[in-house]
């Protein structure tokens, strides 16, 4: 019997920190990150391990904390994020890498001066490089809203293919009115 679960995926300790004012130190979000794993939230993004000493402290130390849920750090399409992010959560008892890149075409010609070809190259090597730290890597199509949904199909199939355990489809910009997004 095939049975569905729906993942809580909980972003606050990243994410969250977008909020102008809001900064966390290590033992707020030690706080914050053992208060979500007694509610039975299934993921905490605990940080961007690469993007300051602080944050891959507060990775390293939540990794070693957490008991139940995966602990998840985030980079993006490259070996050097990576690798800081499987330090970063070495300890961690169920990790989780979750790593992406920009797939619209503006993401592609103006962030990357790339091609549609190798951004799903990328895509790929970065997947299967974070597997070989990680069984559960989940991918992000950075600015899916507005990548057209013929080429993000065909990134989707590669990353699958590369072993990428979840797809995060965001809507990066807020490009998207929501019926528009739920016909993606």
């Amino acid at each position: 019997m095939n049975s569905e679960k729906i993942e809580i995926f909980d972003t606050t300790l990243r994410d969250g920190e977008q909020v102008p004012g809001c900064k966390l130190n290590t033992e707020q979000k030690l706080v914050i990150a053992e208060k979500l794993d007694e509610l039975g939230i299934d993921i905490i993004e605990a940080g961007f391990p690469i993007s300051s000493p602080g944050d891959f402290e507060s990775v390293s130390e939540i990794s070693k904390l957490v008991r139940n849920a995966k602990v998840c750090g985030l980079t993006r399409a490259n070996k050097k994020d990576i690798d800081t992010a499987a330090e970063a959560l070495k300890f961690a008892k169920r990790p989780r890498i979750h790593t992406g890149i920009g797939t619209s075409d503006s993401h592609i010609k103006y962030k990357f001066n790339s091609t549609r070809e190798d951004i799903i190259e990328r895509a790929a090597e970065a997947v299967k490089y974070a597997k070989t730290y990680v069984e559960d890597v989940e991918f992000y199509a950075e600015d899916a809203g507005r990548t057209d949904n013929e080429y993000l199909a065909r990134v989707c199939e590669a990353v699958i293919k590369a072993g990428a355990t979840v797809l995060n489809i965001p809507d990066t910009t807020g490009y998207c009115l929501p019926e528009e997004y739920g016909q993606k």
